[in-house]
């Protein structure tokens, strides 16, 4: 524990160094540094708080609520050591075969060998008296993994079942990509009939992201997908048609189990802007009560716009199989979803990834079939199950469980170098202080985890929890997940949770 206080001081000054220093130099210093650093040396700590500091001047410092995110910052020269390509990419095209002697993450692994991870006593010095926190609820379990081994370094009661709140997430993601790939895009298409010059249908593959804005920022386009329908429509001399809508791709109840709530639309294959009634882009917003027609008007009124007149209000038509498709929008990769899921709990897009994941195991896409899709892509990728409970994507569904040590495996596994597939699970993390759901925690700036910690938040009344990565005073690039069910003091017991984190993240622990 002295150990502790010391490294305080020394990580403080570092701290208010890097964030002064980045608002001069920018970006371009906070890739620099990693450049020079090495892979997991004590440049590798600097230059995550130098990226998160100067993404957070980048924004003006302002917190409000931007109508459309862009997807999570991917933090390229932060997990370059990750990534296949020196300039931070990640193109399966260009990644070396693991086995090959220029396998960036067996360099990485090689390097990091030489570093020690924590001992289990010097951890357990470091969080045993952390967990006594008297906000924490009854239920408080804890798990802490080296990423380069997968080997756990510290738990406590790790493999009881908790309700894991949103971090479930991290399981829907990791099922989502292992089944889908990261390249995968979510199409929204019009089609029609052979022959029919005058009846179209609008058919959703359940893209929530797609949008009406005008700034699409790359997500899927409402008003360029009417941009085409109109002109191919006038090149066939239509200029009055019927338009139909199709939202048949799912099944079972639309509504969540906790009932309509601003956390989560009813979930349709067809919706824009995630059914939300304001011009926000992610939280608690009022919600159409049904999305696809709510969409399927809005197309309606950007063709009348281009010149198409409807011969009716839209109505709900499957398209016949020999349907023809006239004009389609793409989603945004399934690598900038899950990030953009991960950075802001976005409960919208976690229901449509366990859907999509269902349509691709052969589930039927509901709540029920996507829980039974999750636990087959896991089981397939042999990570540990005992307890889990998948009732939702989101995490809304207080029925779902899950063990400390399921989330570190799962933060492990994506950071496998047999698994590239999965890494925008670590790069869509929110970063402690400065981003996401983490942007207004940490606010003591000279916190050791402000910038440092990246992990994905649970909360519901009475859990709270948080699984991420970090890494610590000496280099080494650890996971963690932490666990409270039972709380009275939702505050309080985000701050215990927290101050964990930050422990793991200042300990150099022998």
């Amino acid at each position: 524990m002295r150990q502790f206080g010391s490294r305080q001081t020394r990580r403080t000054q570092q701290t208010w160094q890097l964030v002064a220093g980045s608002a001069v130099v920018g970006l371009a210093v906070a890739a620099g540094a990693v450049t020079a650093a090495g892979p997991w040396d004590s440049g590798q700590r600097t230059a995550e708080r130098g990226r998160a500091a100067a993404q957070e001047l980048a924004r003006g410092g302002h917190h409000d609520v931007a109508p459309l995110p862009r997807p999570a910052p991917s933090a390229a020269e932060v997990l370059a050591p990750l990534e296949s390509g020196s300039d931070g990419s990640d193109s399966s095209a260009d990644r070396p075969d693991p086995g090959s002697t220029g396998d960036p993450m067996r360099s990485r692994s090689a390097e990091t060998d030489a570093i020690p991870p924590p001992t289990a006593p010097g951890l357990a010095d470091a969080l045993a008296p952390l967990l006594k926190a008297p906000a924490l609820g009854p239920v408080r379990t804890a798990s802490v993994v080296d990423a380069a081994t997968g080997g756990e370094l510290f738990g406590a009661r790790q493999d009881e079942a908790a309700t894991p709140a949103s971090t479930i997430k991290l399981a829907t993601a990791v099922a989502a990509l292992s089944a889908l790939g990261p390249d995968h895009r979510i199409d929204t298409t019009v089609v029609s009939a052979p022959g029919e010059k005058r009846e179209i249908i609008l058919v959703g593959a359940g893209d929530p992201t797609l949008t009406a804005h005008a700034d699409a920022e790359g997500a899927a386009d409402l008003r360029a997908l009417a941009d085409d329908t109109a002109r191919k429509l006038k090149k066939r001399g239509a200029t009055k048609v019927k338009l139909g809508y199709d939202a048949s791709l799912y099944s079972g109840p639309a509504v969540h189990p906790l009932g309509p709530n601003e956390n989560l639309a009813p979930v349709s294959a067809l919706m824009a802007d995630e059914a939300r009634l304001d011009d926000s882009g992610h939280g608690p917003a009022a919600r159409a009560e049904k999305p696809a027609p709510s969409a399927a008007h809005s197309f309606a009124d950007l063709l009348r716009d281009r010149g198409i007149k409807i011969k009716s209000d839209p109505s709900p038509q499957r398209p016949p199989k020999d349907a023809r498709r006239l004009a389609r929008t793409r989603s945004l990769p399934l690598s900038a979803l899950v990030e953009r899921m991960l950075t802001h709990s976005d409960n919208d897009i976690a229901e449509a990834l366990a859907r999509r994941t269902a349509i691709a195991t052969g589930h039927p896409a509901s709540f029920s079939g996507a829980g039974k899709a999750v636990r087959k892509q896991l089981k397939k990728l042999r990570l540990p199950l005992d307890g889990a409970r998948f009732e939702d994507g989101s995490g809304l569904n207080r029925a779902d469980k899950a063990p400390a040590s399921l989330l570190t495996q799962l933060l492990a596994r994506a950071a496998d170098p047999d698994h590239p597939e999965l890494r925008p699970i670590l790069t869509g993390l929110p970063v402690a202080g400065f981003s996401g759901t983490l942007r207004d925690r940490y606010r003591d700036k000279d916190s050791v985890g402000v910038g440092v910690v990246r992990a994905k938040t649970g909360t519901l009344t009475g859990v709270n929890t948080l699984a991420g990565t970090v890494v610590d005073a000496d280099g080494r690039l650890l996971v963690f997940a932490f666990m409270t069910n039972g709380t009275s003091d939702p505050h309080g017991a985000q701050q215990a949770l927290d101050r964990m984190a930050s422990a793991v993240a200042n300990c150099g622990c022998r």
